[in-house]
């Protein structure tokens, strides 16, 4: 899965691209640190060792000479995050042919801007950058790092991404994809409208449907003949009558009786695009809303924290987990074309698992190796099973995370406070008292 589309030729490109080179004799080479981190985003949930292992474990000889730790980590910090970010950009784009249904809307691609964010590891220098969420003043939870995606709606393909911190905002990183969207239809939440958004993506030949909230454009300027009207946008403090601001056609409705939805859009035309069509059309937003499920819960794990401390690691583990799933995404199209059915058809979690399997096939021999192994242990120590002395550690009780997210303030003070990390601990003695 990973070297029919990261080939050691685009490997060894944006190695060049990058400067990453091997610095040493003996040092993990760049182009397997590259491959290993993509497999760190497969397997998220194994540690190093085991990660490595499924990669050479079919390779004779290979397996006994497995790094440690630590060495992973160096390595890993030699690579970096950029050249994984350029990977993503060499793959990444739309997937859906022309005839794929749902995928386009009067000959325009349909995309969707939406955002998501990953628990990384509590360390003052994650916290530091990427920032997180703060009740009544105190962190409640991991830092956590943002990532905002152009998503194709009919595929989930990523045609790009922005990597920021928690203390980044949306339409910040939506204006960073702006210029991968020409001639899509973009369509985004309540929380992006903004000029400046508006200006970015217009102004890269895209076209937008965005929800708003009430006061956004809520003044007409121009009633059309379908019900809906044309409005000017603006910056906050300025005049309707600004020349800062940007027209647009807001359409509003409901759906089955309940609150009134506000759309925009640069569609200004009611005859070629009507307001029902559009209207029906802002539901496949929530294409994106599956693709992030499709990382976060399946591919992650759900509530799974990220590996580093350290924050270039943490964004090299972002795009990697972009890159992986956007060779799932390959995966499932060509599935789907090769047997004539839609891509929503094929089970994105059949595929993972799939896609897991086949790279643990390469070590089918591991049960023998594990027996004969276990029967030197008493001889010979291991530092792969064997963890050695387990160390004297205590930490302070609290939810890192609350029970539910709308927990009243009083539960989140309550539940995080004296909040200090595991620390290592002297011997305690227990005194007997008979009675």
């Amino acid at each position: 899965m990973l070297t029919r589309w990261v080939t050691p030729e685009l490997v060894t490109q944006a190695s060049a691209e990058c400067s990453s080179r091997d610095i040493r004799p003996g040092a993990l080479p760049v182009g397997f640190m590259v491959y290993f981190t993509l497999a760190l985003a497969l397997f998220q949930q194994d540690p190093y060792d085991d990660v490595a292992e499924n990669l050479v474990g079919g390779i004779d000889g290979m397996a006994g000479f497995i790094p440690n730790r630590s060495s992973f980590t160096r390595a890993r910090q030699r690579l970096g995050s950029r050249i994984l970010e350029v990977l993503f950009r060499r793959l990444a784009g739309p997937l859906a042919p022309n005839d794929l249904t749902g995928s386009f809307y009067r000959g325009m691609r349909l995309a969707a801007v939406d955002g998501f964010v990953l628990d990384v590891p509590d360390s003052p220098a994650n916290r530091a950058e990427f920032g997180g969420p703060v009740k009544a003043g105190q962190p409640a939870g991991f830092p956590q790092v943002r990532v905002v995606t152009l998503t194709e709606c009919g595929t989930h393909a990523q045609i790009d991404a922005a990597v920021g911190g928690f203390n980044r905002g949306e339409p910040e990183l939506a204006i960073a994809v702006a210029g991968s969207a020409s001639g899509m239809l973009v369509i985004m939440d309540r929380g992006f409208p903004g000029v400046a958004l508006w200006k970015a993506y217009v102004g890269a030949g895209a076209h937008l449907l965005l929800r708003s909230r009430s006061p956004v454009a809520s003044r007409p300027v121009e009633r059309l003949p379908d019900g809906t009207y044309l409005a000017r946008m603006n910056l906050a403090g300025q005049k309707g009558s600004h020349p800062g601001g940007v027209l647009v056609r807001v359409i509003e409705y409901q759906v089955d009786g309940g609150e009134t939805v506000r759309l925009l859009t640069d569609l200004m035309d009611p005859a070629a695009y009507p307001a029902t069509e559009l209207a029906a059309l802002y539901h496949e937003r929530w294409e994106a809303e599956s693709a992030f499920r499709q990382i976060k819960t399946f591919q992650r794990g759900p509530a799974e924290v990220l590996r580093s401390g350290d924050p270039d690691l943490v964004r090299q583990e972002a795009w990697a987990h972009l890159v992986v799933h956007h060779c799932l995404t390959r995966i499932i199209m060509d599935l789907a074309e090769g047997n004539g059915i839609d891509p929503d058809r094929v089970s994105f979690v059949k595929v993972l698992k799939h896609a897991r399997r086949s790279v643990v096939r390469q070590c089918a021999d591991t049960p023998k190796k594990i027996k004969k192994f276990l029967a030197t242990l008493a001889a010979k120590a291991s530092r792969k099973l064997d963890n050695g002395l387990r160390r004297l550690r205590e930490a302070d009780r609290f939810l890192k995370r609350p029970d539910s997210k709308y927990s009243s303030k009083l539960s989140y003070r309550t539940n995080n406070r004296d909040r200090r990390p595991t620390r290592r601990v002297t011997t305690k003695t227990i005194t007997l008292h008979p009675r």
